[in-house]
This record gives C-alpha cells, sequence and structure tokens, in this order.
C-alpha cells in the first residue's frame, strides 16, 4: 500500500536544490528574529513554525535572535513573553542570541565602511534628506555631506559613539547610489543618535544600528544559511546583500534572503503599532486580552498550541499575498478540542424549571446521580457522575410557551429529554407581575432515564437539553468573547480610523451556573459546555471564584452570520421590487420600512460598500437601493465611496424615472457638501422640468 507523499513548499525546495548543488547538510541553519517590541501575535506564528519546522525536518540549528536594535521600543518584558509563547508552541531554539550582542562588530564594521569610502555621516535633517532622495520616478541627488573627507567622517563617528551630539544631529549612511531605481539603496542609514536606555547594554552605547544593516550582518556573524523573512522585504534583499558584500569572506556560508507571504488574517489587525494602541487606549486589558490575536492572547482564551501550529500547516507557504479567513483558525480549534475537551453541562441564561411529580425525596437524599459520558470521542475519557434534583436550570432560549412547527426544544405540550437523565413534558409557567416567565412546570416518565434500557428510555423525542441541578449548581462568571472587529479588513479603508470597526459586543459577562464537578478546575483547563461551545478557565480563577472565557462556538457563529447578512440584502432587494410594484400607498410604506430596518440591521461594512457600487446601474431599482442604502446605513458615511462611483450613483438617480429614487439621490446630495456644488446646475435644470411634487417641494426647498 503506497501512501503519497506531501510536496515541498516553494523554500523546502530551495533548500533541496541547495543541497543537490553540493552545499553541506551540516551547514543548514536557521534563525527566527523578533523585535522585542510588542508580543507575538498569529502571523508570527506562521514564520516560527516555518522557520523551527524547517530545522525539525532537516536536524539544523534554529537561534532565536532578538533583533533589538532600537532602545526607545523595545523591553525585556517582550523579550520574557516571546520566549513563553515559543516554548508554548512547542518549539526550542539552538541558541537565544541578540543583536546587541554584535553592536562592538557592527561598529567596527561600520568603522572599516568609512575607510573605503563606503560609508560617510550626514548633518542634514531628516526633511532635507528625504527630498534628495527623489522618488520612485525621480533619482535622488547628492547631499551636501556626501563626499566628506574620511578623516572628517572618522572624528564625527567617533562623536556620534562618545555621546558628543544631540540626537537627530548626525546619522552615518552607506555610500552606495542616489540614482538607484530601488530607492533603499540611495545611501540607507546605518546608525542613528539615540541617548537611550537599552535593555541588555545600559547606557555603553549613543549609536544604534538600523534593522538593515544590523538584520544580514547578525545573520552573518551566525552563519545562517537561509534568512526567510516575509514579502515586504523583497526590496531590501539587494540592500541586505550590499553589506554584505562589505564584509563577506567566502571561506563561511554567505547567507541568502528568500521571501514568503505573511500571514493576513480578516477580522483582526496584524500591526504591532496598532496592537500597541488597543492596549495604550485601554480598548483591550493588556496583550493577553483573549480577544486580541497575539499569541498570548489566543493561548488566555483557550486555543491550543497544537491548533495553531496545524492552522499553520494548512496555509502554507507561499509567494503571494492573500487573505486568510479567520474561521479556518476557529475549525482548527474546534477539531483539536472536540478531541480532547471533557464535556460538561453549564447553563448561562437560566431560568427554573420544576419536575411537579418528581419524588422530592426518592431515595432518601432528594436527589439521584447519574452516569454522563466525558467524552465520546475519547473512550479512554470514561464516566462521571452529575447529580439531579426536582429543581433544574436550563438556558431560557430552550423553552417557548408557544413553539411554532419547527422549534425542537420545550414548549407547553411538547416533550423533550433531559441529557443523560429523562424524558420531561411541558405543563404550566408561573409569570412576575411583568407577565415574565419565572418558573417552568414539567412532568418526566420515571421509566425513561437514559441508558436504563426500558422501553421508555428508547423513545424518540424532538430535542436534547442541558441543565443543572439548582441545590448542586456553582455560579461561575462566563466571559463571552466574540470578535474584536465587525469589519472583515478594518485597517484598509481610506480615511477611516481601524478603531471605528470596533465590535461593541466583543466582550459580555454574564453569571452562569456550572456541574459540580468543576469545582476544583485550574487555569487553562478546557472544556466543553454542551450545547454552547468551548471555554476555557481563566487565570483570574481564585478558590472562591470560577472564571471561564469562551475559546469557540460549536459552530461558525460568523458565517452563519456573514451569509444570513448576504441573503438579508438579497431578500431585501426583492423587496425593492415589491415596493416598486405595490399600489396600495399603504402596503408601499410598510414594505418600505422593513427595507429600512434591514438596511440598518447590517453591520459587515465592506458587505455594505460593496452592493452599494453594485447596485450603481441602469436600473431604478437598483439606483433605489444604493440611495435607501447610502441613506439609512449608520455602518457607511458618504465619504466611505470612491469618488467616481458616487458620482456616477448621482448622476444616475438624478435621470431616472422613479421619482422616490429622485428624491432620495437629492436627499443624499443635501449631506454631502463636497458634490453638492457639483451638481448644482443639474439640480436647477431639473426644477425647471419638474413634475413631481414632492422632487420639487425638496428642490424649492434648496434654494437654487
Amino acid at each position: 500500500m503506497s501512501t503519497e507523499e506531501k510536496s515541498l513548499h516553494f523554500i523546502e525546495q530551495i533548500i533541496e536544490d541547495s543541497l543537490a548543488s553540493g552545499f553541506p547538510q551540516d551547514k543548514l541553519r536557521f534563525r527566527f528574529p523578533p523585535e522585542p517590541n510588542g508580543y507575538l501575535h498569529i502571523g508570527h506564528a506562521k514564520s516560527i513554525c516555518l522557520n523551527f519546522g524547517l530545522g525539525l525536518k532537516y536536524n539544523a540549528p534554529v537561534n532565536l535572535r532578538f533583533d533589538d536594535t532600537n532602545p526607545a521600543k523595545e523591553e525585556q518584558e517582550y523579550v520574557d513573553a516571546i520566549k513563553e509563547d515559543l516554548k508554548w508552541l512547542g518549539f526550542n531554539w539552538t541558541e537565544e542570541l541578540y543583536s546587541s550582542d554584535y553592536f562592538q562588530q557592527l561598529y567596527e564594521w561600520a568603522v572599516a565602511m568609512i575607510k573605503n569610502g563606503k560609508a560617510y555621516v550626514d548633518s542634514q535633517s531628516s526633511e532635507n534628506m528625504a527630498i534628495q532622495k527623489g522618488t520612485p520616478t525621480q533619482p535622488g541627488v547628492d547631499g551636501p555631506y556626501r563626499n566628506r573627507s574620511i578623516e572628517e567622517n572618522l572624528t564625527l563617528f567617533g562623536g556620534m559613539k562618545n555621546g558628543d551630539f544631540p540626537e537627530g544631529s548626525h546619522v552615518l549612511r552607506a555610500k552606495i547610489d542616489m540614482k538607484s531605481t530601488n530607492m533603499l539603496m540611495r545611501d540607507p542609514l546605518m546608525y542613528r543618535i539615540l541617548h537611550r536606555h537599552h535593555h541588555r547594554t545600559g547606557n555603553d552605547w549613543n549609536i544604534y544600528p538600523m534593522y538593515d544593516y544590523a538584520h544580514g550582518e547578525s545573520d552573518y556573524i551566525e552563519q545562517i544559511s537561509h534568512s526567510i523573512c516575509t514579502l515586504e522585504f523583497v526590496m531590501h534583499r539587494e540592500l541586505y546583500d550590499w553589506f554584505l558584500d562589505q564584509i563577506y569572506d567566502d571561506s563561511k556560508v554567505r547567507p541568502h534572503q528568500y521571501e514568503f507571504a505573511r500571514l493576513n488574517l480578516n477580522y483582526t489587525v496584524m500591526s504591532k503599532r496598532k496592537l500597541l494602541q488597543l492596549v495604550q487606549e485601554n480598548i483591550v486589558n493588556g496583550w493577553d486580552d483573549p480577544r486580541m490575536p497575539t499569541i498570548s492572547g489566543l493561548r488566555r482564551r483557550g486555543y491550543t498550541a497544537a491548533s495553531i501550529r496545524k492552522f499553520c500547516e494548512i496555509i502554507g507557504v507561499a509567494k503571494r499575498e492573500n487573505i486568510i479567513d479567520f474561521s479556518l483558525l476557529e475549525f482548527c480549534l474546534r477539531e483539536d478540542l472536540n478531541k480532547t475537551a471533557p464535556r460538561v453541562m453549564a447553563v448561562l441564561d437560566p431560568i427554573k424549571l420544576i419536575i411537579t411529580n418528581y419524588p422530592s425525596d426518592p431515595d432518601g437524599s432528594g436527589e439521584e446521580w447519574l452516569e454522563a459520558e466525558n467524552n465520546q470521542e475519547d473512550e479512554s475519557a470514561g464516566f462521571r457522575k452529575v447529580p439531579f434534583s426536582r429543581e433544574l436550570y436550563i438556558e431560557r432560549e430552550d423553552f417557548l410557551e408557544e413553539a411554532p412547527a419547527k422549534f425542537f426544544r420545550l414548549s407547553i405540550g411538547r416533550e423533550v429529554r433531559l441529557k443523560n437523565a429523562y424524558i420531561i413534558k411541558g405543563e404550566s409557567v408561573v409569570k412576575d407581575a411583568a407577565g415574565n416567565i419565572t418558573e417552568i412546570h414539567v412532568t418526566y416518565d420515571e421509566d425513561s432515564r437514559s441508558g436504563s434500557g426500558s422501553e421508555a428510555s428508547q423513545r424518540k423525542v424532538a430535542g436534547t437539553l442541558h441543565w443543572v441541578s439548582i441545590k448542586h449548581a456553582l455560579e461561575a462568571e462566563v466571559r463571552l468573547y466574540d470578535r474584536l472587529f465587525i469589519d472583515e479588513a478594518p485597517d484598509s479603508h481610506k480615511e477611516k480610523n481601524f478603531l471605528e470597526f470596533m465590535n461593541p459586543n466583543s466582550l459580555q459577562i454574564v453569571k452562569g451556573f456550572v456541574e459540580p464537578s468543576l469545582a476544583e478546575v485550574k487555569p487553562d483547563e478546557k472544556f466543553q459546555f454542551q450545547r454552547l461551545g468551548y471555554f476555557n478557565v481563566d487565570k483570574d480563577t481564585t478558590e472562591g471564584k470560577i472564571v471561564f472565557n469562551k475559546t469557540v462556538g460549536l459552530k461558525d457563529a460568523w458565517e452563519e452570520k456573514g451569509k444570513k447578512e448576504e441573503n438579508l440584502l438579497m431578500n431585501t432587494q426583492k423587496e425593492i421590487n415589491k415596493y416598486v410594484k405595490e399600489k396600495d400607498e399603504n402596503n408601499a410604506i410598510l414594505i418600505l420600512n422593513s427595507v429600512i430596518e434591514n438596511i440598518k440591521s447590517i453591520d459587515n461594512y465592506s458587505l455594505i460598500i460593496q452592493t452599494i457600487v453594485k447596485n450603481i446601474k441602469n436600473d431604478n431599482n437598483s439606483l433605489l437601493f444604493s440611495n435607501l442604502i447610502l441613506h439609512y446605513s449608520d455602518k457607511v458615511k458618504i465619504k466611505d465611496i470612491e469618488v467616481e462611483a458616487l458620482t456616477k450613483l448621482y448622476s444616475m438617480s438624478l435621470k431616472s424615472q422613479m421619482a422616490a429614487v429622485r428624491i432620495l439621490a437629492i436627499q443624499n446630495l443635501q449631506n454631502d457638501l463636497n458634490n453638492y456644488s457639483v451638481f448644482e446646475t443639474q439640480l436647477s435644470e431639473i426644477k425647471n422640468i419638474e413634475k413631481n411634487e414632492k422632487v420639487l417641494k425638496l428642490l424649492n426647498d434648496l434654494k437654487l
């Protein structure tokens, strides 16, 4: 029986080609080089799995090297967090190294470059340097200090090192080519003055190397064979090689840079700067907030290392950028937790249920203990005992006094099974003065106990409910986490702050009740709350307080929500057609109100924008739909629509034969001061020929 071998990704193929060309396998060496200026996020996990995975595959060393060349942003806290994340993910590094280990060597190489006429001290302002650098279509020009003498450059650079000059007064630049088509080659910075305390070297240095200079040289010092970066460093490769050219000794391994596509995940942001902003502005509760895409946040939420490694394996290593659906990450998590998480019962929105014919004291204790399976996916997980009594909590949504035909839960006159227990039948309810149900009264079939083998126990009923016995229930704080953003790409919209797309419902805290088997839970233990989802014990748990984080639901609620919103917009467009055809004015108003409510309920910003633009076409109903969305949706503003599309919408709408379209277009223009003046002449012309009274009144109100 043959097994299909997994195909190599392109980085593996490069390594295989290197080995086939005679490169010694014992010279293979890789590195993971984080900058310690923030916590690692899920995007870094892809790079981690790639580099350490190559080390495992080729039995080659992998260094953990901190590129700590910017003391203004780097802290020991970040170093410690990165190491913890790597260990949690299951990877061990060969050596723990720092670019700061090489500061003296980097300085000596810079001095040698000055002596060789390959570097000079520039004393211009950063603004002037930027102007002289030119543009992608215009070459740069030489600055006034480019041809300083070697002696003057050495003196100034030594003074920079000694702390003789203020920050910003001088920089050291490589002397390459100010007319290069690659702007990064136009005399890039090598050193800047920073009078800052470094987390490892203290106040020993007053100058610090730039990333582009330090990175490749550090690779060379460590004899890294394959330096693997993300695609944004493609243009940096020429500079990486140029710096190596200045120091390379052909008796040593020369590193080569290769680029792969970074991980782009929808419904989140991957910028460390933006993640830091969320933390600093207390929008989230620290770097390990379970809503954050940081590895520590995912860990606290209840993600497993195995699920993240599996996710990175599935998305693979490619040369082209693409956006991965967050649902895939959640799928990998469910797959893992389904195999390992014990099943327990918890009720998060409780309502009291009383079994009126259940004996108050059936065996002298007022309760009985039923057997429940811990995990049907794991035969070795065994069984546990759960207490059952006359008074239970069930989920409020699992009961309707009067239910439709397809409601497969509890209602008056209908039967359901209580998980691991008995079949019950709804009989009556008790309500408070406001008419809210406070108790559900049911009867049970005493012969129907699950697993008893009786004829009654085999009877099929429409649904099964989870529950907890009130007298045995443990109170727990349950934090219901959702995605942090309501838009697929919150930081991709022009002139929109990514914070505008925060999900107001990303965290809800409820008081729930759980079965007594959870009395001794420890932080990071994971459970499936039956019918509700997977939950993780939070680190805030203490002896007197249990705290659970919702990790992920049993189903992809966001995919369902997305499909529902897409379907709702499609159906709303059909309602537009009904509205246009409706002859009865009262019925038409009812249909229009329904359309407006549907539009207001859509949260997906990108979907709304796409729908507006897609319906800008020579069709009255489509134009009406676009204008209605633009007018009534509170998720988009007029400035969010591209000017060309907006101009086309106004122009076509004002010419529409349908008065409702013209009215909405005029109303939208009233709210669009930027475009109103552009269409003022056209509005005046329309006013002279307009026959519809409502349109005419609007135009008169404009005082054209």
